[in-house]
């Protein structure tokens, strides 16, 4: 039987470890994942954003990686995948603003198929209409949207590390949650979780 495979959908300035470190986790335990943005094609890159808490009021902001996609998002399908993988970062807050993309999250949330958002991920949600009366987590700037939307706040348990399940929907604050937020998503997924 082969792996689950599950989709990430990222784009410029994506945040740099939400993407790189849930990728490489994901690899590392035998799960499929391929990557898409639109406009781009396999092989293309986007470039990342870091995000760092440096003790100012909000998080800092640097230039990250190439981030190369490994398919084609005109090709995407998203019948074809088990999960959903959105992380955070700059763009969802633009990405929200594609049709197709919330047609694609919209799918996996009809079909209660597993659905991962992080961060600034969950605005994507918000913009697709189907969170209404679902539990989430996000980072804590993205809480006036989620309530606006009619989700159910979820105050982050252990600050930046939580992640949040709610059904086959996993929501997480921020990248130092990332353990927590990929354990969960392989969870719902039903795939081998590592001890």
């Amino acid at each position: 039987m082969s792996a689950p495979r599950t989709l990430m959908i990222v784009g410029d300035y994506t945040e740099d470890y939400e993407v790189m470190v849930a990728f490489q986790m994901l690899q590392l335990v035998g799960q499929r994942i391929d990557t898409a943005c639109p406009d781009k094609a396999a092989g293309d890159t986007v470039i990342t954003s870091i995000h760092d808490f440096e003790g100012e009021q909000t998080y800092s902001e640097k230039r990250g990686h190439f981030f190369r996609l490994n398919t084609t998002f005109a090709d995407v399908d998203p019948q074809d995948y088990d999960g959903l993988m959105i992380p955070g970062g700059r763009a969802p807050e633009y990405q929200r603003l594609d049709e197709r993309i919330l047609e694609m999250v919209r799918h996996f949330l009809n079909e209660d198929k597993p659905l991962a958002a992080i961060c600034h991920g969950p605005q994507i949600l918000v913009a697709s209409g189907g969170i209404e009366g679902r539990e989430c987590t996000a980072y804590p700037a993205v809480k006036p949207e989620l309530v606006a939307a009619g989700a159910r706040w979820i105050e982050p348990s252990a600050g930046l590390d939580s992640a949040h399940t709610d059904g086959r929907l996993v929501t997480a604050a921020a990248w130092p949650g990332i353990a927590n937020w990929v354990r969960a998503y392989l969870q719902v997924l039903g795939a081998p979780v590592p001890a």
